[in-house]
């Protein structure tokens, strides 16, 4: 066992008893900005607030925003309260998410939350996604309305990842559970990462397939985040050899995993919401990848919403890739 290898032993073993636990974010530490996050891009347009645990990042045609945490870490629970930009919102997106592509360039992980904007009077929708190793071929999305205006007020979007598992929650609401299996390989995300929160121009491919483009004379689009949660074990970005895990008084604090009641608020989340998953894309994979667990109901529901796509019928698909996305 080469000191890699080594070094990623221990940060499971020891990063596993910080990340099980019972409970939600809400009984977890609040951070301010200045504790947790830097600014990445955007100059003015990245804006704190007084309290120091608000921001703004908003999109001009100028640039849009965005910021980083400034530390690494290996598995943990993160969080963050988010408000999204209303009226028209076509090109938008902003993103919420892991990654470690400044370091492993070409074989990077990430793990995502992406909101999509919409057309006036249509609804924002939240993608989620995972890459392993430099994955990115095998693109693993998913795409869901939401059962509330994102724009009317806040609501709480967090990520839970262990060695083991991942978990997408929105207020505490499990949305994907994503479980490791052997046949995954490198596709599991496994190196350490650093959050990351941005807005920016998507146009080409963000709103039905690119068909409507960002306007920018709704500008500015501004997105609002507030109530941080960074807990988890770190990692030196240079060594990688030094760890240090947050407190373990709070790990009780923190989602062991899905419960009995939470699973069935997440199946019925996805009976509801669901818009498209790569498990049952016949046009992207005509074998679903190997983690898939199929299941009929979803997979007749999907066949309805878009008999081409999830049915295996004749059809050509008009999507185009971007680094995080497929466009649908």
């Amino acid at each position: 066992m080469n000191k890699m290898q080594t070094f990623h032993l221990i940060l499971v073993l020891l990063c596993s008893v910080f990340v099980l636990g019972h409970g939600f974010s809400r009984n977890l530490p609040i951070l301010s900005f200045d504790e947790g996050y830097s600014h990445l891009f955007g100059d003015d347009n990245l804006m704190v607030l007084k309290d120091g645990k608000s921001v703004h990042l908003s999109l001009d045609e100028r640039t849009g925003s965005g910021f980083v945490s400034q530390d690494l870490y290996l598995h943990g629970f993160f969080s963050a309260s988010i408000k999204l930009p209303s009226d028209y919102t076509a090109g938008v997106v902003v993103a919420f998410y892991m990654s470690n592509g400044d370091i492993f360039e070409k074989n990077h992980d990430e793990i995502d939350f992406e909101f999509l904007g919409n057309i006036r009077g249509k609804e924002w929708r939240i993608q989620t996604n995972i890459y392993g190793n430099g994955s990115t071929k095998v693109g693993r999305e998913e795409r869901y309305g939401l059962w509330f205006d994102p724009t009317d007020d806040f609501h709480q979007y967090s990520i839970l990842w262990t060695h083991t598992h991942i978990i997408f929650y929105v207020d505490d609401v499990p949305i994907r559970e994503i479980k490791r299996t052997e046949s995954m390989g490198g596709d599991y995300p496994s190196k350490p990462m650093t959050l990351y929160a941005t807005i920016w121009d998507a146009s080409e491919w963000a709103t039905n397939g690119g068909k409507y483009k960002v306007n920018y004379k709704y500008a500015p689009y501004i997105a609002e985040f507030s109530n941080f949660v960074l807990h988890g074990c770190t990692a030196d970005p240079i060594e990688l050899t030094s760890l240090k895990c947050d407190d373990a008084s709070n790990a009780n604090a923190i989602p062991k995993g899905v419960t009995t009641s939470q699973r069935a608020k997440m199946e019925g989340f996805r009976k509801k919401h669901m818009q498209y998953s790569y498990c049952y894309d016949k046009i992207r994979y005509k074998t679903p990848p190997s983690e898939c667990v199929i299941n009929l109901k979803e997979a007749e529901r999907l066949k309805k919403f878009d008999p081409v796509m999830f049915g295996g019928g004749r059809g050509h698909h008009h999507g185009k890739r971007h680094r995080r996305a497929v466009a649908i």
